[in-house]
């Protein structure tokens, strides 16, 4: 079993006040392939590297399988590591820096460039064997990185942002890469980036932290469809929810050009509260004609127009209040995703109507769902 298991694990660096990790439990399952995601400065590379070992934690104990290796060396604990930089040896051939790991901890060296050359048929690295770090791009540096660490067979991979410094279409090939890798070794593999589109497309489990605090985890479309909190709701998903500072009147939320009447699960839900945070999905907001919109509608001017080839992003200036952190008075506030071509310009004033029932409801002071 590989397994891996955090029990109340905390870290604060010396010279801080602040706790990089408040205390944490989460247990990554054998075989499954989790991510961590957040801000920079949420603690999710501090969480990796006390799993691999080059961060001891104040208290807590690390498990991998039925091991506690809370005290275990590095190198010691059978987990293979993928670093944002590669970290190959620059001087050793990509068949070296494959086998060099295995080679250090004593293999034999026929079984060494046994398992080289099945991870270089798997990473399409074979006709790259004898070439040097400096004689690849980038996509296939990380390629070799990645088959240092299959060539180990470890219990687990740690993969440190692996994909940050390629560019945008190689990201994208190399995720689906690590999506087939992942389906044909099952080993258990924690990720660690802020990519949140990496995070959904890749996880099987998503965990996203805020201040050394795990905020929600679950499967990715657990977060988008059901957000624990006010934070989740505005970091999953791109572009991002829409989230508005309503007032109750009854069953109905208003705000300056709002009007959203609830369906009775949601008025049970808001309770007694007269203020909440309501949050929309961009494709859940569509124009209509005129006074149009039923219950739920929502008036705004349209700053811009991001025309994305499939679909189409509306960056809308809105007179309702945000609820969002970092946003500058007078920016875009709403933003709706429309399939292209839409044929509304910048500048224009339009009405939207709501799809009420997929609203998503927050209390305003603790920003915690509202059931």
């Amino acid at each position: 079993m590989s397994a891996i298991t955090l029990e109340a694990v905390t870290k604060t660096y010396a010279g801080s006040e602040q706790r990089a990790l408040q205390p944490t439990d989460i247990t990554v399952a054998d075989g499954e392939f989790a991510v961590l995601v957040g801000p920079s400065g949420c603690g999710k590379s501090t969480l990796l590297r006390i799993i691999a070992g080059l961060e001891e934690p104040d208290s807590g104990r690390v498990l991998i399988g039925d091991a506690d290796v809370t005290d275990t060396a590095p190198r010691d604990r059978d987990v293979a590591m993928v670093f944002q930089n590669y970290a190959l040896y620059p001087h050793m051939s990509v068949r070296q820096n494959m086998g060099y790991g295995l080679k250090v901890r004593g293999g034999a060296k026929d079984a060494v460039q046994a398992r080289v050359e099945t991870a270089a048929r798997m990473l399409d690295l074979t006709g790259l064997l004898d070439r040097k770090p400096g004689q690849l791009s980038g996509g296939q540096r990380q390629r070799v990185a990645m088959g240092r660490a299959i060539v180990r067979e470890p219990q687990a991979f740690l993969m440190d942002e692996p994909l940050s410094n390629l560019d945008a279409q190689l990201r994208l090939t190399m995720r689906a890469e690590l999506a087939q890798l992942h389906a044909d070794l099952a080993t258990t593999t924690v990720y660690v980036t802020h990519d949140q589109v990496e995070a959904m497309t890749l996880g099987q489990r998503v965990i996203v932290l805020r201040d050394g605090v795990v905020q929600q985890q679950g499967a990715p479309s657990e977060l988008y469809e059901k957000p624990a909190n006010l934070f989740v709701a505005g970091f999953i998903g791109s572009p991002p929810m829409n989230l508005l500072a309503l007032d109750r009147d009854g069953g109905v939320l208003r705000g300056p050009g709002v009007a959203i009447a609830l369906t009775a699960a949601q008025v049970a839900a808001v309770g007694d509260r007269e203020q909440v945070v309501a949050g929309i999905r961009p494709e859940h907001l569509r124009p209509v004609e005129g006074n149009a919109g039923g219950g739920a509608w929502l008036e705004a001017t349209v700053a811009a127009v991001e025309r994305l080839g499939a679909v189409d992003d509306l960056l809308l200036t809105s007179a309702v209040p945000r609820h969002r952190e970092g946003d500058r008075e007078g920016a875009p506030s709403v933003i709706a995703r429309l399939p292209a071509p839409s044929p509304v310009a910048a500048g224009a004033a339009v009405r939207l109507a709501v799809d009420a029932p997929r609203l998503h409801l927050f209390d305003r002071a603790s920003g915690d769902a509202l059931a």
